[in-house]
């Protein structure tokens, strides 16, 4: 192979690795569960087909400035990141993106987001979608994260904004169906992300953030657990109590919060390593189930159900 060659096929794989290395910067798994939860909310806030340039504009206008807070988070937490196993491979720890870097990637996607939400939506949707950022990228990064054991059941509420954003994209208004996906995500957050810091318990503690299972304990945080466990499982059952949904959520909805709250009372008497990594990556599934099962529902009773809506 020529050397001309050789330095083509370096420069295409140095380059190569620098765009993974931005794009790990906005967890993207995370921004496909946002942009998830955010297209649910748009085809529920609507009994009709929704056109393709409203729901692209929507989904990536949300997606780009979650992307962007993501960058921030991970550029602001580097050196935690650094101390824990979980996060230390991530790009903003080990240096390979610096801060500069970070900060002008992370507002270009904000910018991008912003613009399109504006052209292709609505001014309401950008206004919500930027004050989510900066409640996850400022409130919950810099000051609610650091400060108290609580962190997770206040920052959740930046977490549980995706699908009121698709509802206000679609209808450029927020009603009662729309808080409701907003508190059922609220809910679920706490015991989806301490079972994750019961089992990644060391790892927080060499962070230094004040994470619950650190502050009290792993019986307190399993009790939490659970109770928010049962929690979440009565908050599931607003959107057929509120008219959203029928019969096939109901089942849906009963037999996946039965299973959660199991898995949680099992946490609770006898730990296991094994068992919080089974509840947290159940409760992500859970998360997709309930919500795919609403919209089911909602198509159901749109066409094959009419008497029923």
């Amino acid at each position: 192979m020529a050397w001309g060659e050789t330095s083509v096929l370096e420069n295409k794989a140095v380059l190569r690795e620098r765009v993974q290395a931005y794009v790990a910067l906005t967890k993207p798994r995370v921004v496909m569960l946002a942009a998830f939860c955010a297209l649910i909310g748009m085809l529920l806030a609507s009994d009709r087909w929704i056109g393709w340039p409203l729901i692209l504009g929507a989904i990536s206008g949300i997606s780009l400035l979650a992307a962007a807070g993501f960058v921030l988070n991970c550029l602001i937490e580097r050196e935690i990141d650094a101390r824990m196993a979980r996060t230390r491979w991530r790009p903003s720890a080990r240096g390979e993106v610096g801060n500069q870097q970070a900060v002008g990637f992370a507002f270009a996607l904000g910018l991008a987001g912003a613009l399109l939400l504006w052209q292709w939506v609505n001014v309401l949707t950008m206004w919500l979608t930027i004050a989510t950022f900066v409640g996850y990228a400022i409130v919950y990064t810099i000051w609610l994260k650091p400060a108290t054991p609580q962190n997770i059941v206040i920052g959740g509420a930046s977490g549980a904004m995706p699908p009121v954003l698709g509802w206000a994209a679609v209808t450029n208004e927020l009603t009662a169906p729309a808080w409701i996906l907003f508190l059922i995500i609220f809910v679920w957050t706490p015991p989806h992300f301490w079972a994750l810091a019961l089992y990644r318990l060391e790892d927080y503690r060499r962070s230094g953030l004040p994470m619950l299972p650190v502050t009290h304990g792993p019986l307190f945080t399993r009790l939490n657990i659970l109770l928010y466990s049962v929690l979440l499982a009565a908050v599931a059952l607003f959107p057929y109590l509120m008219g959203m949904s029928g019969w096939v959520y109901l089942i849906a909805s009963l037999a996946l919060n039965a299973w959660f709250v199991l898995l949680a009372w099992r946490l609770y008497r006898a730990y296991s390593d094994a068992l919080a990594k089974r509840l947290f990556r159940y409760s992500i599934w859970y998360l997709a189930y309930l919500f795919a099962a609403l919209l089911i529902d909602h198509y159901l009773r749109l066409f094959w159900l009419p008497g029923s809506a």
